[in-house]
Order: structure tokens, then sequence, then C-alpha cells
């Protein structure tokens, strides 16, 4: 499981609640890497090769 983030606030919020969770993940920041895969907006929570975006993942997470 990748979060895709540049550091902004939703990504600080994706961020606490996987950890609430006890999610395991990496973050990626490199903005590069984000173009590369069609990433344009941030964060992105990616499961499974699915990219989920800030709505998607916080729902997600919420189901785990």
């Amino acid at each position: 499981m990748v979060l895709y983030s540049t550091g902004c606030p939703r990504c600080k919020v994706l961020k606490a609640k996987l950890e609430q969770k006890g999610i395991e993940y990496t973050e990626n920041n490199s903005v590069d890497d984000m173009i590369t895969i069609g990433i344009n907006e941030v964060p992105v929570l990616s499961v499974d090769d699915r990219l989920l975006n800030f709505v998607e993942a916080v729902n997600w997470i919420n189901e785990q």
C-alpha cells in the first residue's frame, strides 16, 4: 500500500487515519512518480493496484 502525498493538510489527515488504524503503508512524495502514473491531485492511496482519491481512501480506511 502506497500513500502518494505532498504533505498537504488532507495528506496529513489520511496519514493520521492510517496510523490510528495501524495500517502499514509506505509514503511516496515524488511528484515525478505521481505524474507518471496519472495522479493529478493528492492524496492518493494505492490499494491492491487501485488508486483511491481522498474520499475513497477515507471510506476504505474506515471499513478496515
